[in-house]
């Protein structure tokens, strides 16, 4: 099967050097993207509890780093056209 995803899609994977093909299936492209953001996540607490982040400032951290995966909360079945 051919996939077409949407542009805006492939921009946004771009940005984490994921090229997909028109045969890659978009769930798989989107678990990589998740593990990706679960292992971001993961340092992040690491960071916090080897006291490199204040934990008053650990709340606007795990912001920002949602905001760098916007992919994971948008269905996979809607990337693609």
């Amino acid at each position: 099967m051919a996939y077409r995803y949407q542009p805006v899609i492939l921009e946004e994977l771009a940005r984490f050097g994921v090229f997909p093909s028109a045969e890659t299936p978009p769930a798989l492209v989107h678990e990589f993207i998740n593990d990706l953001y679960r292992f971001e996540l993961r340092r992040l607490r690491e960071r916090l509890a080897a006291g490199e982040i204040p934990k008053a400032d650990y709340t606007s951290h795990v912001i920002d780093l949602r905001r760098r995966y916007p992919l994971v909360s948008i269905r996979a079945s809607l990337w693609v056209e």
